[in-house]
């Protein structure tokens, strides 16, 4: 359990569209508690929404954002580290996002991994270099990431990655 802090700028682009970005859009124009609530109630389902599509999100993860501070809190229970970790990432690597505060319980615990943020010119084999010795170990950084990650080519400065203990 923690605060895990993300660059707010980078990331998945989920409040730009959508009744997120209405939500936001009254919030700004008619400040109230309620539209605040409400822009912040839009922008959780949003992340849930995202979490869900990568196929991490379980009926026993709830999810909540608070825009004043730009913090998503995700509490609940996972069945393994690396799951915890995978969702960890994928609420923060989310354009508004700055920290992310943890609040889950893993039933089966294991080693954590460690996390990384992506510099302009980083590359996986790179990063493997650096945390395991052997550049050749991209794809375990690689299949760590997944689903959050597509391709090995495709990171993205500012990027968080997850980088799991060596075996």
């Amino acid at each position: 359990m923690g605060l895990f802090s993300f660059i707010k700028d980078a990331g998945e682009k989920l409040f730009g569209t959508g009744e997120a970005k209405a939500a936001q859009e009254a919030a700004a124009a008619a400040p109230s508690p309620e539209a605040n609530a409400l822009a912040n109630t839009k922008a959780a389902e949003a992340i849930s929404h995202y979490i869900d599509t990568l196929k991490l999100l379980t009926p026993e993860i709830a999810i909540s954002f608070n825009g004043a501070t730009a913090t998503v809190t995700v509490s609940g229970t996972t069945p393994d580290q690396a799951s915890k970790e995978r969702i960890l990432l994928a609420a923060g690597n989310v354009s508004g996002v700055a920290e992310v505060e943890d609040k889950l319980t893993v039933l089966n615990p294991e080693p954590e991994g460690r996390f990384h943020t992506v510099v302009r010119g980083d590359t996986l084999s790179g990063i493997a270099k650096t945390y395991y010795g052997n550049a050749n170990k991209y794809m375990v950084i690689f299949e760590a990431n997944k689903p959050m990650l597509g391709h090995p080519d495709k990171i993205y400065p500012g990027q968080m990655l997850r980088i799991p203990p060596q075996a």
